[in-house]
């Protein structure tokens, strides 16, 4: 049997890391994931974009579903494409568990509510330690969509916002960095500054929680926030840090794209060019023989 899904991405709001609580939302960057089952009890996987990057989220991701249905005798072959840069801060590993777990549950053609696709998906995020806290609050926001605002400790959603039609811009320096090589004592010193933004992030003030989570975690990963100041003045809603970057996000209105799109240019790296995602995820599971 073969299963396929397609997740969305998600970027951050309040980052996670010194506080267990955050905040993200959904943009239309994507993972597809394909797995076929085999009867050989070995799971393989291959990133078709990233041939070197290690393969054990995924290999956690379906063997957390065969867990889950207490299935017993298969193996499987996992294959995912993105058009996310892995490693930047731009929840790839999240989308992509998302994508496979939903694939696996396709390909067994079994069905569970979305709060347990964020469960298997947390679990095997950190069994692979690809997070720190279990990411449920990218998880979610790719999930979902919208805007989400979380406590990862109790892998709950404390609330929700409708996001507007917005443009993202994100740039991705060329350097690449694993959560296995962040440094949480020194971010946990701006817990209560972090938990200033996350209130705000729940009082609805999302886009200002976004700069000021930007700002903060600038200092504390040794990133410049000069292009978070610069693309404010040029107009953005919010600029920051994406995850634990190095990658940096900025919410914009469509009409003055070009005007945030002029001070990414001045700095080396790739320039994305995405829009708010307020639709799930989740889809009817598609399996056949």
């Amino acid at each position: 049997m073969r299963g396929e899904a397609i997740a969305y991405g998600a970027v951050t709001i309040v980052n996670a890391l010194a506080t267990g609580k955050g905040a993200a939302f959904g943009i239309d960057l994507w993972t597809k994931a394909r797995v076929d089952l085999t009867d050989d009890r070995i799971i393989k996987a291959r990133i078709l974009n990233e041939e070197t990057e290690k393969t054990l989220l995924a290999e956690r991701c379906v063997q957390a579903v065969f867990n889950h249905f207490r299935t017993d005798g298969f193996g499987a072959r996992v294959e995912t494409e993105s058009n996310i840069p892995i490693a930047r801060g731009l929840k790839s590993s999240s989308v992509a568990a998302n994508a496979i777990v939903l694939a696996t549950l396709a390909a067994l053609e079994k069905h569970v509510e979305p709060s347990e696709v964020l469960d298997l998906v947390v679990g095997a995020s950190l069994q692979a330690n690809v997070s720190v806290t279990g990411a449920f609050d990218d998880a979610a926001a790719s999930l979902y969509g919208n805007i989400v605002v979380t406590d990862n400790m109790l892998r709950k959603v404390l609330t929700t916002f409708p996001v507007g039609d917005y443009c993202v811009l994100l740039l991705a320096p060329p350097q690449k960095s694993y959560t296995s090589d962040v440094d949480l004592a020194r971010i946990k010193t701006v817990a209560k500054q972090v938990e200033i933004a996350h209130r705000e992030a729940l009082a609805g003030n999302y886009w200002s929680a976004m700069t000021l989570n930007g700002l903060i975690y600038s200092h504390v990963l040794n990133l410049p926030a000069d292009m978070i100041l610069e693309a404010l003045q040029a107009g953005a809603l919010a600029a920051g840090i994406s995850g634990k970057g190095p990658a940096y996000s900025f919410v914009v209105e469509k009409q003055i794209k070009n005007q945030v799109l002029d001070v990414l240019r001045k700095n080396e790296g790739q320039i994305i060019v995405s829009n708010t995602r307020n639709r799930s995820s989740l889809q009817k599971p598609n399996s056949e023989s």
